[in-house]
């Protein structure tokens, strides 16, 4: 079986790659019997003679392999009929801006793999970026924070070489007393709470941080159960929240009121509340003037975040009065940075954790004859045909929805 890693064709250029160099060679001597070819790039982090040095082929066409691996969403134009494609298609919650992608992938008899979709037998994702984006978003809001208080100027993440430099840079720079909460516990949160510990700021329980004033930075890691609570008064669980969250409401409120700094790590599903609406902003009680939202859900559940922001422009501010954007540094605002592809400014860094996950998960589902249905889980088409698990998403390819 042979094995593409394709060039990122998708605009703004994206410089992550599944595989780096050398976890391609590791792949190759673990699975002998499979080939893995990579595609002529000159914006991937690593260049196509890294991968010449370790005895990988490089090549023009990869029309010859039958499976392909990228990162972004693969063009139109570029996708070759009858093959197997892995890569993030951003089309499982139906987003009518890759409908036609879908679509085409259907009439082209594409097998599509969606890294979002891979998942283990309890349902959760195996492989992902997560852990990259809650560094890089972490270290973006204290940028964002030095820049607008005018306390330090932390240069961009892309502009350094590595995690290292990330953390060696951080360094440098010395707090406030501020309070910062950080919400979830998943890769997110993980990446987030790394940052904020090599900062070496205290972490404080939800009691004393709610109740309590301090004159260092200190941070308070909540997960649902902290910040949402059953309706009805009675005592809530996680697995019920995550099965139905319907008769949960937000009890974030308590936390916003102490907050200075808020870290969005969150996972949020439909159904479940919002943590804080437009009208809890407007409350003379919300203390909150700086919200890094690493998960990004636009127009959801932290309504400053007004739109996706950009790695060019990572920062704007929201005036929850007029419920309008503003300069990210205007009096009264609340400073937002919502980059939607954080692990974009740590390429290196995340495509090695990357293909460390995918080379464990999946690669040896092809030569295990699928045992822990890794592929039949996550294969969103087949035979030009959506398949069982992915057959809501028809009336979306129509174009009904």
């Amino acid at each position: 079986m042979q094995f593409a890693i394709i060039k990122e064709r998708k605009n703004p250029p994206d410089r992550r790659v599944v595989f780096a160099p050398l976890k391609l060679v590791e792949a190759q001597k673990e699975f002998t019997e499979a080939t893995f070819k990579v595609e002529s790039s000159d914006i991937r982090v690593f260049s196509d003679e890294q991968y010449k040095e370790q005895g990988i082929e490089v090549v023009s066409s990869v029309d010859d392999c039958d499976v392909m691996i990228g990162v972004k969403e693969v063009p139109i134009e570029s996708l070759i009929p009858n093959k197997k494609y892995f890569f993030f298609s951003h089309t499982i919650k139906k987003q009518p801006y890759n409908r036609k992608l879908l679509k085409a992938i259907l009439e082209k008899n594409i097998e599509l793999y969606d890294h979002e979709t891979i998942i283990g037998s309890h349902g959760f994702r195996l492989i992902g970026f997560g852990y990259y984006a809650g560094l890089v978003g972490t270290y973006n809001g204290f940028r964002a924070l030095g820049l607008r208080d005018g306390l330090f100027d932390l240069p961009k993440v892309e502009s350094l070489t590595d995690l290292d430099a990330v953390k060696a840079t951080l360094d440098k720079i010395k707090l406030p007393n501020i309070k910062i909460l950080l919400s979830g516990t998943g890769k997110v949160a993980r990446g987030a709470k790394e940052i904020l510990d090599h900062l070496k700021i205290k972490q404080v329980s939800d009691a004393l941080y709610l109740t309590s004033k301090f004159t260092e930075p200190v941070y308070c890691l909540v997960d649902v159960m902290e910040y949402s609570k059953r309706k009805d008064g009675k005592v809530g669980n996680t697995e019920e929240f995550y099965k139905d969250a319907t008769g949960y409401e937000s009890n974030f409120m308590p936390y916003a009121k102490e907050t200075d700094f808020f870290i969005a790590g969150h996972f949020y599903g439909t159904g479940a509340p919002y943590l804080f609406t437009r009208e809890d902003a407007k409350s003379p009680d919300f203390n909150i003037n700086l919200v890094a939202d690493i998960s990004c859900d636009v127009d959801g559940p932290v309504a400053s975040t007004l739109r996706a922001s950009t790695i060019e422009e990572p920062f704007y501010g929201y005036d929850p009065q007029s419920e309008s954007e503003v300069a990210f540094n205007a009096k009264d605002a609340i400073t937002v940075m919502a980059v939607d592809n954080l692990p974009c400014e740590l390429p290196k860094d995340a495509s090695e954790g990357f293909g460390e996950q995918f080379l464990q998960h999946v690669i040896p589902a092809f030569f295990n004859n699928d045992a822990d249905g890794i592929l039949e889980r996550s294969r969103i088409t087949k035979n030009g045909k959506l398949t069982e698990r992915f057959s809501y998403l028809q009336d979306f390819v129509n174009g009904k929805e």
